[in-house]
């Protein structure tokens, strides 16, 4: 999987990431704060099971993950981080 980069957004709890080369969706899109909405999407079902985490937004080409505004993104990113990585590691 390319290296993915991170932009900041005008909440500041929420982050969008992206990837060259990389469909977070295949078509369409996600908006999921809990496992069951996901659309069994492995990724955004992941980042739904994170508590810290309150909604995962994806498009093809980008992936928005808002966290609960007591979370701390120094603590989520490398969780997001590594799910990203995992999911683009079995397609």
């Amino acid at each position: 999987m390319p290296p993915f980069e991170i932009a900041s957004t005008p909440n500041p709890n929420s982050l969008k990431f992206t990837a060259q080369g990389f469909e977070f969706v295949s078509e369409g899109m996600i908006s999921a704060s809990a496992v069951e909405q996901a659309a069994g999407n492995a990724l955004a079902e992941r980042l739904c099971s994170e508590p810290l985490i309150s909604n995962v937004f994806m498009l093809p080409q980008f992936m928005t993950v808002t966290k609960h505004p007591s979370a701390s993104w120094d603590d989520l990113l490398p969780l997001v981080e590594s799910a990203i990585l995992e999911d683009g590691s079995r397609r």
